[in-house]
C-alpha cells in the first residue's frame, strides 16, 4: 500500500470523527427543536421559532454538502424555493413559517437529520472503528490480555476467543487484518456516508430540470432587459452625442455655402469649426464603438482587452492572465464587460491604491475564472448598488457566477466563474 493511500485513509478517519460528531450532536439536536417546534406551531410560538430553526438545518445541511464536495468530490444540489423578502411584524414571521413549511424540502431536510443522527452515524463509525480495533489487538498481544483474563476469564477479539499466547497472536493477527481492511475501505465509508446524506438532501433529477428552467427563464428576462438598456444607452449616446454634432456641422456648411462669396474669411472660420466637429463626432462615434465591443478585444482577445483596461485605470492594477487561447466570443465579451465594471466600481469606492486581476482557466471543470482583488476599506455587498447585480444579470446568461467577500477593513476579493469551453488558438 502507497503511502499516499495510507495518508488519506487515515485522514478519511480523523474526518469520520467529526461527521460522528456532527451527526449524533448536530442533526440529533436539530430533529429534537424541529420537532418541539412545530408541536408549538398550535401555541403561537412555533411561528417564531419555526424560521430559525430551519434556518439552523439548512446551514447544517449546506455544511454537509460542502464537505461532501471537499472531502468526497460527491456533488448534491439543494433543492430549497427561492423565499421573498421578509415582511417585518409578527405577519410576516407566520408567512415566512408557511412558505418554509410548504416546501418539499424542509421535510426531506427533518427527515435527514434523523437518519443521519442513527444511519448516517453508524455508517462513519466503521472507518474509525476498523483501525482503532485493529490497534487494539495489538495491545492484547503486548501482555494487556493477561491481567483482563485473570479477573474476568476468556476475552473475545471480534470472533477470536484469548486464554493463552496463542490465541493472543491470533487475535494480533486478526487485528492487523481490519487495520488494513480499514485502510482500505475508510474513503469508501467516508463516501458512502455523503452518498446516503444525498439520497435524502439532494435534489432530484427532476428538481434539477425546474431549478434550470427557472434559471434560463430568469436569465432571459434578464437578457432581454439588459439588450433593451443597451440599445437605449446606444440611442441615447448617438442622440446626444454624433448625431448633435453631425447635425451643428451641416448647419456650418450650409452657412459656409451662404457666406463663401461674401465673405470668405467667416467661411473659413466656419470651415475650420465643421472640421473640428467632425474629429469631435469620429471621436465620440470611436468610444462608442468601443463601449460595444472593442476593437482589441475583437482582435487579440480577452487577455491583451484586459491588459489595455488596466493601463487606462488610475489606480495601477497588476494583471495575470493565464490563457492558451481565445474564447468564445459572448463569453469575451461578457468577462471583457464584468472585469470593467468590477475594475470601475473598486477606482470609485474602494479607496484602494492598488488592484491585481487574475484570469485562468480551470480545465478540470471547464470554467474561466477571475479574480479582482484590491487593498480598499471593504465593505462591499451585493445589495450596495455598486453594479455587481449587473454583473450577475450580464453573467447570468452563460450560468456565470460572482461572489464577494469585502470584510470591513479589506481586502475586497470579487471572484467570476463563467462555464464556457476551452479556449482555442486562433490564427
Amino acid at each position: 500500500m502507497s503511502t499516499e493511500r495510507a495518508r488519506d485513509s487515515l485522514l478519511a478517519a480523523a474526518r469520520a470523527l467529526l461527521l460522528m460528531a456532527a451527526s449524533i450532536i448536530g442533526s440529533l439536536l436539530l430533529f429534537i427543536f424541529s420537532v418541539l417546534s412545530l408541536a408549538f406551531l398550535p401555541l403561537g410560538l412555533g411561528f417564531l421559532s419555526t424560521p430559525l430553526v430551519v434556518g439552523l438545518t439548512r446551514a447544517h445541511a449546506n455544511q454537509r454538502r460542502l464537505l461532501a464536495h471537499d472531502w468526497s468530490g460527491v456533488t448534491i444540489r439543494s433543492a430549497y424555493r427561492p423565499l421573498p423578502e421578509q415582511r417585518g411584524g409578527l405577519a410576516g414571521r407566520v408567512d415566512r413559517t408557511v412558505q418554509l413549511l410548504r416546501d418539499p424540502a424542509t421535510w426531506r431536510d427533518l427527515l435527514w437529520l434523523l437518519v443521519d443522527a442513527t444511519a448516517g452515524f453508524t455508517a462513519v463509525v466503521f472507518a474509525p472503528a476498523l483501525l482503532l480495533y485493529g490497534v487494539y489487538g495489538l495491545v492484547l498481544l503486548a501482555g494487556v490480555w493477561q491481567p483482563i483474563f485473570d479477573a474476568s476469564g476468556t476475552i473475545w477479539f471480534a470472533f477470536v476467543p484469548i486464554s493463552s499466547w496463542f490465541t493472543a497472536a491470533l487475535a494480533a493477527v486478526t487485528g492487523i487484518g481490519l487495520f488494513v481492511l480499514g485502510l482500505f475501505l475508510n474513503p469508501l465509508i467516508l463516501r458512502g456516508h455523503f452518498v446516503l446524506c444525498r439520497l435524502f438532501i439532494g435534489a432530484s433529477h427532476k428538481q434539477q430540470l425546474a431549478q434550470r428552467v427557472a434559471r434560463l427563464t430568469e436569465t432571459r428576462h434578464d437578457a432581454v432587459d439588459s439588450s433593451a438598456a443597451e440599445l437605449r444607452r446606444i440611442e441615447r449616446d448617438l442622440h446626444d452625442g454624433a448625431q448633435a454634432r453631425l447635425v451643428a456641422m451641416g448647419m456650418s456648411l450650409g452657412a459656409v455655402e451662404a457666406l463663401l462669396e461674401k465673405d470668405p474669411a467667416q467661411a473659413r472660420e466656419l470651415l475650420a469649426q465643421a472640421r473640428a466637429s467632425s474629429a469631435e463626432a469620429l471621436t465620440e462615434l470611436r468610444d462608442l464603438v468601443r463601449g460595444i465591443h472593442p476593437p482589441v478585444l475583437a482582435e487579440r482577445g480577452l487577455g491583451d482587452a484586459v491588459k489595455a483596461l488596466a493601463l487606462r485605470m488610475r489606480i495601477p492594477v497588476e494583471v495575470d492572465v493565464e490563457l492558451p487561447g481565445r474564447l468564445a466570443e459572448p463569453v469575451e465579451t461578457a468577462a471583457y464587460f464584468a472585469v470593467s465594471e468590477v475594475l470601475t466600481n473598486a477606482a470609485k469606492h474602494s479607496g484602494a491604491d492598488r488592484i491585481w486581476l487574475d484570469i485562468y482557466y480551470g480545465d478540470a471543470d471547464r470554467t474561466l475564472k477571475i479574480a479582482v482583488t484590491d487593498n480598499g476599506r471593504g465593505g462591499a455587498s451585493l445589495d450596495g448598488g455598486t453594479g455587481l447585480r449587473g454583473i450577475e444579470r450580464r453573467l447570468g446568461p452563460f450560468d456565470g457566477v460572482l461572489a464577494l467577500s469585502s470584510p470591513a477593513g479589506g481586502p475586497t476579493l470579487v471572484t467570476i466563474e463563467v462555464p464556457c469551453d476551452p479556449p482555442v488558438a486562433r490564427g
